[in-house]
């Protein structure tokens, strides 16, 4: 799932390449992934690309006062086209195709969900706030008012809550997903299933340091790359996540995980857990 700072990266490529530029039309090639009726998509068609920013993990395209809106969720992706084919994306239930803007030069992106879980959503608004996901988003982890304070704020109010599930959930703090979530807490030696009310004052600021500089990083790196590079790049870096049965880069331990019914996570035992092993069910406990 693209986190924070691919959609960063995503930002600051299409902004150079679609602002000034004026929106022809939208081809919709995924029905489901429209959640919005008012305006319609055809209201953006003649309408200046101005800006390209991010809310969270939501990619906001402004276009004369519109925002064409998009949030990838676990399988979506853009695609820029130097130039679009003649004929529009035909709808289909196995076509990764969702949509397709095209542009007054003959450009366009591409905008695909692999998979057959469809969960990618596309919003034309007037305001990004009409969003109900960037309405409810809770602080940026990279912006100055997100300071240590802040965070601890968040941690003391989610009280026993395992802190990696405070760490992703969008409503309190925006654009940490999976992926991030495992690293900023590799990176801070701390265990995934470690209640969020219980971190000491050095934790606390190990933690906040480890957000600051690993999407900080992150985010530099991004900078520059095309769209299909940013993907390659985020893997290329990851530390734990994604990597169960590789060495730790920090420690050499073996990297393990914990699957759940839909997602899993990776840590290392000697970095976070003292070197126990987390049960690899739901509720996981330590063992002893």
């Amino acid at each position: 799932m693209p986190e924070l700072p691919e959609v960063e990266g995503l930002a600051l490529d299409l902004a150079g390449r679609l602002t000034d530029r004026a929106i022809v039309r939208v081809d919709l090639a995924a029905f489901s992934a429209l959640k919005t009726f008012d305006p319609p998509l055809s209201a953006l068609s003649g309408a200046l690309v101005e800006s390209v920013t991010r809310h969270g993990k939501f990619l906001d395209i402004n276009a004369a006062g519109l925002h064409l809106v998009l949030h990838l969720s676990r399988a979506g992706w853009v695609r820029w086209r130097d130039e679009v084919p003649a004929l529009p994306p035909r709808p289909s239930n196995k076509s990764p195709f969702a949509a397709r803007v095209v542009l007054d030069d003959g450009s366009g992106l591409d905008i695909t969900e692999a998979g057959t879980r469809k969960r990618l959503a596309i919003y034309v608004v007037r305001d990004p706030l009409e969003v109900p996901g960037i309405a409810t988003l809770g602080p940026d982890p990279l912006e100055d008012a997100f300071t240590i304070d802040v965070l601890g704020r968040i941690l003391e109010d989610a009280g026993r809550s395992q802190i990696k599930g405070v760490l992703r959930h969008q409503g309190t703090i925006a654009g940490i997903g999976n992926a991030y979530s495992d690293e900023l807490l590799h990176a801070a030696r701390l265990s995934p299933f470690k209640p969020s009310n219980s971190l000491t004052d050095e934790e606390l600021q190990t933690l906040f340091d480890a957000i600051k500089q690993v999407l900080g990083e992150a985010v530099a790196r991004s900078r520059g790359l095309h769209a299909a590079d940013l993907k390659g790049e985020k893997k290329s870096h990851l530390s734990v996540h994604g990597r169960a049965g590789q060495p730790c880069p920090v420690c050499g331990d073996t990297v393990r995980e914990v699957s759940f019914a839909d997602s899993s996570l990776q840590y290392c035992p000697t970095c976070q857990t003292g070197g126990k092993l987390l049960a690899d069910r739901r509720m996981s406990r330590l063992l002893k």
